[in-house]
Order: C-alpha cells, then sequence, then structure tokens
C-alpha cells in the first residue's frame, strides 16, 4: 500500500493505519524500526515502501525488543525516530520505554490495541489504557499518551506526538485500537504544522571539536537520582500546564457529562445527540492526552454537572482517573466492555436514562 505525500490532494479516503504511517513520513520519521502483529501491521507494511523510496531507514526487528532498543539507539542521534505495535508486544518494550525516559530521548510508539490480557485475540480494545499511561518499565517516570478518535485524529495527534517528543525531549505514544487501525475513513494531510525543535545541544553525532556528551540511565549516587527525577517531574508538571487537549460537546449546560477516550467517543457523541432530542441534558467529554490528563477541566465540569458515566471497552480504567479527578464531589458510574466493537448508541442512552431516573 502506498498513497500520496502530495498535499494539494484534498481529502484521501485511507485507513487509519496507514494515516498514521503516512503522517509519521510528512512529520519527518527519518527512522522506522517494527515487528509485524495484527492489527498494525499495515504501518510496518506502509514503512517498509515509503521509507526506502524516499531514502530513509526501514528495519524489520528480530523482536519488539530489538525494535525499541533500535529507536532508542536512532533517537540518541537526535533524529526522529518511531517504533509501532500492540499490546502484549508493547508488553516486551517496556523495559525500554523506561530506559528512554531515563535517557530523555524523544521516542515516538504507536499502540494499536487488541483485545487481552496475554495473547488474547485480535478484536479492539481499548484495555491497555493502564499500559500506557502508567506502564511497566521500573521506577517513577511517564510518557506523553494521546488518543485519536478518528482517522484525521489519527494524522493531526501523529503530528503532535512527534512534536511533543522533541520538543519535550521525552518518550511519547500515540494510543489507537484495533477499529480505527483498520477503519477506513476520508482525512487530510496537509503540512506538518509544528517548528522543528532543535536537538544540537544534547545528540550524540561524534565528539570532535566539542566536550564529550553522555547519554545514560545509570546514576550510582541517589543523590544525583534524586535531583535528575525532580527534573523530570518538573518537566511533567510544564505538561500539565501547557499541553492538556481534550475534546467537549454539549457540556456548558450538561447534567450528565459521559466521558470516553479514543473511538468510543463517536459512539458516545452519537448518544448524547439522541438524549438530546428527548430533551436530556447530557454533554460529552474526550480526553485527547491521556497524559497529561485534564484534570482540572474535569473537576470543573464536575462543579456543574449532576452525574458523571465514563464509557470504555475495558472493565474500568480511564475510570480511575476520572474519579481521581471528581474526587466525590459528584457520582461517577461506568458503562463497559471488555473487548470487540463499541458499545451501542441505544446501551449508553439507556444506562443515562437509569440515571437520569435515580
Amino acid at each position: 500500500m502506498t498513497t500520496t505525500l502530495n498535499k494539494s490532494e484534498g481529502k484521501v479516503l485511507i485507513k487509519g493505519n496507514y494515516a498514521i504511517a503516512n503522517a509519521a513520513v510528512i512529520a519527518g520519521c527519518q527512522c522506522y524500526f517494527g515487528y509485524p502483529i495484527t492489527p498494525q501491521s499495515e504501518i510496518g507494511e506502509f514503512m517498509s515502501g515509503k521509507m526506502q523510496e524516499l531514502g530513509r531507514a526501514y528495519v524489520s526487528a528480530e523482536s519488539e525488543l530489538g525494535a525499541i532498543n533500535m529507536t532508542i539507539g536512532a533517537c540518541s542521534t537526535g533524529v526522529k525516530a518511531m517504533t509501532s505495535s500492540s499490546s502484549c508486544a508493547i508488553s516486551l518494550m517496556q523495559e525500554g520505554i523506561s530506559y528512554a525516559c531515563s535517557d530523555e530521548l524523544p521516542v515516538v510508539i504507536v499502540s494499536v490495541m487488541r483485545g487481552g490480557p496475554g495473547l488474547g485475540n485480535i478484536y479492539p480494545s481499548q484495555g491497555d489504557y493502564e499500559q500506557a499511561v502508567i506502564g511497566g518499565g521500573n521506577g517513577d517516570y511517564r510518557i506523553i499518551v494521546l488518543a485519536p478518535g478518528t482517522v484525521q485524529e489519527c494524522v493531526d495527534l501523529t503530528y503532535k506526538t512527534f512534536y511533543l517528543a522533541h520538543k519535550y525531549r521525552m518518550p511519547a505514544m500515540l494510543l489507537a485500537d484495533g477499529l480505527l487501525g483498520q477503519m477506513m475513513e476520508p482525512c487530510l494531510f496537509g503540512d506538518y504544522p509544528y517548528p522543528e525543535v532543535d536537538n544540537s545541544e544534547w545528540m550524540l553525532t561524534g565528539a570532535k571539536n566539542r566536550h564529550r556528551r553522555v547519554i545514560r540511565s545509570y546514576a550510582p549516587l541517589a543523590e544525583d537520582q534524586c535531583v535528575f527525577l525532580n527534573k523530570l517531574f518538573n518537566k511533567y508538571k510544564v505538561l500539565e500546564e501547557n499541553e492538556v487537549m481534550y475534546d467537549e460537546y454539549m457540556v456548558d449546560d450538561a447534567d450528565i457529562v459521559v466521558m470516553s477516550f479514543g473511538s468510543m467517543g463517536r459512539n458516545v457523541k452519537s448518544a448524547v445527540k439522541a438524549c438530546r432530542e428527548k430533551g436530556l441534558k447530557v454533554g460529552a467529554f474526550r480526553p485527547l492526552t491521556l497524559f497529561p490528563f485534564p484534570n482540572r477541566k474535569i473537576e470543573e465540569l464536575s462543579h456543574s454537572a449532576k452525574k458523571i458515566l465514563v464509557t470504555e471497552i475495558n472493565m474500568g480504567q480511564m475510570l480511575r482517573d476520572v474519579r481521581l479527578a471528581v474526587n466525590g464531589r459528584i457520582p461517577v458510574e461506568f458503562l463497559g466492555k471488555p473487548v470487540g466493537s463499541m458499545i451501542d448508541i441505544e446501551d449508553i442512552v439507556k444506562k443515562i436514562e437509569s440515571m437520569i431516573e435515580v
């Protein structure tokens, strides 16, 4: 599969995985390292042709461990590099992600979720929210996590993922799901909308005519590690102040706000429209950044709304973060399913109606 990089051609009908890959190329990705796994294998397939066509680096790694470590190595030279995978294979990358956080490297990771735990199945799921925002590597760290809900957002947030990774010099993940990766929608690519970040002060390019630079995660002295971690978490505070993104729909007068992330937002918005037609004051809220999480905005909504409903294709993972942000001010209820297609619009409406009756 190849697609146009000519931004003047208008909208292109394209599958989500191909949209992500194409956007990565436009964003200036110079190196791709990956290992195939459903439902994201089309990303590597696209890159295998397009990167070579453009004279950039493509490597089909021997494993997910190899892929994340190759990406770390490339990013240490200051270039834009990415890997992509899914769920159980992202689990294999967790040690590498922890190293990338400690090395402060702008590693870009695309995770297209499938059912779990373990190998699970290839059906869509949102069961890797906690894997993304909390992680399975060791130590205190966070990564930037952006969650698209449409194919157009796959493009826009891929651009943003590259930019934020390099702006803050830290790993960033685009968290999609199998449904979004496989569906087709029209979208615009446009030019890469962000300024290029100057990495010249830290990238490893050889020490000729300058002092040597060292990128490493090992800190033998506890005092040095404390200083470093305080620096990291100050960076995270800056992120929370400046980079929170979310989509809201009819929340200003809503008695019930339905919260979701990723592709579930599509049915939630339709359910809200159906409720409004019945005269019910319902709104929709969807974080685009899962980290930094929109705690402040959700806290504000908890002062105006009477109840919140969280909907996810998992057993309740973002639910925890919403409840922490609400801090007990109003009831927070949950509607979810473990894996498969999105929750039906009718089921969301029925749940909302039951919350109003109580």
